[in-house]
């Protein structure tokens, strides 16, 4: 699920210059290409290192194997691969000091302060279960911090606290327990808090400037009547594709950031959407998914941007630059009627804009992006700008009761 900044550039400069259809509008889109994120955002508020942390639990738990394996061989199992940290600080003689303060620590990094019990221990693979059953001494590893591809080895404890250097993309023949977050309880909090940050800039009224006239005379109702019936999009499939991914990430949690511009104010609009079937490249899911409700956009158009989960990500800092990037490029277009929907792409690229480097050359993070759904048409098997995401799209009318 990789995709090279080249790529993005590309992909990036050859919409632009399609949406740039006048002269009026190629003003704007050169204000819009002006419009620099290094200005607007500081990176490291957006990635915060979590891997010393993870490194300071790793070496903790491996010295404390003793106390833990009671636990470890009654809860691990084919079926369930791991353990949360409430799990662990409640075990006889196990000094749960170094698990609760870096836990505490990690959830404050990500932007959700008041989420806890973040932090779980899971075996690396299935293929291990038997060699450990059978009594092999584990090992304790993180995953780095960055690009795995800059990843020169995996650090791992074993029982003594002893340094051992893993390959990153070779499955160890010895079992290796894994310090890392919950991604699926991580995700649902960082989404939750993504919405609720969205939702108070709403509710705050933080209105684009008023040279935006157009799209207040021509507003419409954001929210059909009782008797209308509700127009949707469904995802009926999906695949991603894969690359040689490490062996330490486990599973992907992806979401999606649906964006467009409001019917009834001059604002953009961010919808965030679950995606937690969504965990395996190079697999097939016929979800069935609503995905865009279309009485929330103005022009029966959307775009879609796919994200998976990241330990490092602050979802609060995260969503406060996507909705301050979103406003700062709407307020760019003093007459959206120039170019229509063509406005909704500089929206999504410019959320694009403010997200770090990174995310675009790691596995996890930026996934791919889908410009221009529009309402009411299918799209099967219909690949995402950068090839990463294969999906069926269709038009869903929800009749009222």
């Amino acid at each position: 699920m990789k995709a090279t900044t080249q790529t993005i550039a590309t992909t990036l400069m050859m919409l632009m210059a399609a949406a740039s259809c006048t002269a009026q509008a190629e003003t704007q889109d050169s204000n819009i290409r002006g419009f620099s994120p290094t200005q607007a955002v500081d990176p490291h508020a957006l990635l915060v290192p979590l891997a010393q942390s993870k490194r300071q639990i790793a070496l903790d738990l491996s010295r404390q194997y003793r106390q833990l394996e009671p636990l470890l061989q009654q809860n691990i199992n084919q079926y369930q691969l791991s353990v949360s940290a409430t799990d662990m600080a409640l075990q006889p003689a196990f000094d749960a000091k170094v698990l609760k303060q870096a836990d505490a620590l990690m959830s404050q990094q990500k932007g959700l302060p008041g989420t806890t019990d973040l932090v779980q221990l899971r075996l690396a693979d299935t293929s291990m279960l038997t060699t450990w059953q059978q009594g092999e001494s584990p090992l304790f590893a993180f995953e780095p911090d960055g690009d795995d591809s800059q990843w020169d080895y995996i650090e791992a404890f074993d029982t003594q606290g002893n340094v051992h250097l893993l390959d990153v993309y070779a499955l160890p023949e010895r079992p290796v327990f894994v310090v890392g977050l919950d991604n699926k309880k991580a995700m649902k909090a960082g989404i939750a808090q993504m919405r609720s940050t969205f939702a108070a800039a709403q509710k705050t009224g933080i209105k684009l400037q008023k040279s935006n006239k157009w799209l207040q005379q021509n507003a419409a109702p954001s929210l059909p009547s009782a008797d209308t019936p509700l127009s949707t999009t469904v995802i009926k499939q999906i695949s991603l594709n894969d690359d040689m991914e490490p062996w330490i990430s486990g599973k992907a949690e992806v979401y999606a950031i649906v964006t467009g511009v409001s019917p009834s104010r001059d604002e953009p609009v961010l919808d965030i959407v679950e995606m937690p079937y969504l965990d395996y490249a190079d697999k097939e899911y016929y979800p069935n998914q609503i995905v865009i409700h279309w009485q929330r956009y103005r022009w029966a158009a959307a775009d879609m941007v796919l994200m998976e989960h990241d330990d490092g990500t602050n979802y609060k800092a995260l969503a406060t630059k996507l909705i301050e990037a979103a406003e700062q490029i709407l307020r760019l277009i003093p007459d959206p009627q120039v170019q229509g929907f063509a406005v909704i792409a500089q929206i999504t690229n410019g959320i694009l804009a403010v997200m770090p480097d990174a995310w675009f050359t790691n596995d996890d993070d930026f996934v791919d992006v889908y410009y221009t759904l529009q309402e009411g048409v299918y799209y099967p098997s219909h690949k995402g700008a950068n090839g990463n995401a294969t999906a069926s799209f269709e038009p869903l009318q929800i009749n009222p009761r």
